[in-house]
């Protein structure tokens, strides 16, 4: 492609961008920390708790239908039951299976070779009668279509794992896999520094005050904004309010900062805000924050 195909390619990407394969648009050698790429916290969780509504799902749109669009980072929260995993929020299973979600992603890697989907795993709810560790079957299931995987350990370029699905690891493991996020807080803004990877996340979820919690994300969105480095950032602005008896709503939450987040990409419309995992996502949403990387 010639410097004019390239200006032009850049050009047309920014009048009409696809959601479903956006990331066609940016260069090969822009790193992953530096792409505002739209997430989902608990992206399988589309199911309520039985009696309590409010307390378990997270998400209306599939796996599938949160990719097309246009969400680049799934937090995947597997249970380890009978070595294999169950997708669940807490104690909720969410009638998905690990095997649906990673046909869903690539599926639509097949579709789309230009786009990365970055995928945090975490262990969920009790394991049940398995007979190895939650990292071998993991393995298992990585080795039924390796192609498909990019492992490293750093923060990759985006040329370095196009079609690719890049492993946030947040399981412990014996052998070096995906980026490590093991040393995760609880309830807090905090940093991982790994050799091969800086991470800063925000994941303030027991949300008392919804002005807090958005203190927390906009401050981040700045810090990412603003940063000089490599490190990533990973911005949570989802969450819960503890409610009567501590039962959580986590509506109580989507619903006023899901608004700020619309109103907020509609004046900064240019930067690179990091990851950012939301509840309840819609195409809208995920569009503004596409176009803020144009």
């Amino acid at each position: 492609m010639s410097t004019i195909q390239k200006a032009n390619y850049k050009v047309s990407s920014r009048a009409a961008i696809e959601m479903n394969s956006w990331m066609s648009g940016l260069q090969d050698n822009i790193s992953i920390s530096k792409i505002s790429i739209p997430g989902t916290h608990d992206s399988g969780a589309r199911i309520d708790a039985p009696v309590v509504s409010g307390t378990a799902k997270t998400q209306d749109l599939s796996i599938a239908e949160q990719l097309n669009a246009g969400v680049r980072f799934l937090d995947i929260r597997c249970r380890h039951i009978d070595n294999s995993f169950t997708i669940h929020h807490g104690p909720i299973y969410q009638n998905l299976n690990f095997d649906d979600v990673l046909n869903a992603c690539y599926s639509f890697l097949e579709s789309h070779p230009s786009e990365t989907i970055i995928m945090s795993v975490k262990e969920e709810h009790d394991p049940s009668n398995n007979t190895r560790s939650f990292e071998k079957t993991f393995d298992a299931y990585v080795q039924k279509n390796s192609a498909k995987w990019n492992l490293g350990t750093n923060i990759p370029t985006l040329g370095e794992v196009r079609g690719k699905i890049r492993l946030l690891r947040r399981f412990s493991a014996e052998t070096a896999k995906g980026i490590n996020a093991t040393s995760w807080a609880d309830n807090t803004t905090f940093e991982i520094n790994n050799p091969g990877a800086q991470l800063k996340v925000q994941d303030y979820y027991k949300v008392t005050n919804n002005d807090d919690k958005w203190n927390g994300i906009s401050n981040l969105f700045n810090e990412a904004k603003n940063s000089n480095s490599d490190r990533l950032f990973i911005n949570f602005t989802s969450g819960y309010k503890p409610g009567i008896f501590g039962i959580p709503s986590i509506p109580t939450v989507s619903n006023n900062i899901n608004p700020r987040l619309k109103t907020y990409f509609q004046s900064n419309t240019k930067g690179s805000f990091g990851i950012m995992p939301m509840d309840f996502v819609n195409a809208e949403l995920s569009g503004l924050i596409v176009k803020t990387n144009f």
